[in-house]
């Protein structure tokens, strides 16, 4: 059954969901895992897509979006479509809704900040997830 994590982001900052997500990808990257980040848009596919370039200085996290024609060749792929199949391992949801997909996934990294409108939607998914019974966890960043 899938897994899923919530990230809390306690941190005023600009950017700060995105930048939250860009250190888990490190992590999970480092870890030797395949990830999908899902957004809402194509926007915020560029905006990820750019800060994963420039998040940290000499930080080096190889990732390409879902329509590039490598997309087979990285572990980490971008997207906002309502499906990818090219990987089922990590989805990490920048998305307001849960994707229909997520089950597919081994593991799911839901990422709230302290905007309010971001946290009422990470309520709405985290009754949506519990309602279903899937595992959940929560883990509150402060630093």
């Amino acid at each position: 059954m899938t897994k899923v994590d919530f990230y809390i982001n306690e941190k005023k900052e600009n950017n700060g969901r995105f930048l939250l997500a860009c250190r888990l990808v490190e992590k999970v990257y480092r870890l030797g895992h395949r990830v999908y980040i899902h957004t809402d848009s194509p926007e915020q596919s560029q905006a990820i897509d750019d800060l994963l370039w420039k998040f940290k200085q000499n930080s080096f996290i190889p990732h390409v979006t879902v329509d590039a024609d490598n997309n087979g060749e990285t572990s980490i792929l971008i997207g906002h479509n309502a499906e990818n199949e090219l990987e089922d391992d990590v989805l990490i949801n920048l998305s307001r809704n849960v994707p229909g997909f997520f089950s597919r996934f081994h593991r799911v990294v839901e990422v709230i900040d302290q905007d309010e409108h971001e946290r009422i939607a990470g309520r709405e998914r985290f009754k949506f997830y519990r309602e279903r019974g899937y595992p959940l966890e929560s883990h509150t960043i402060s630093a």
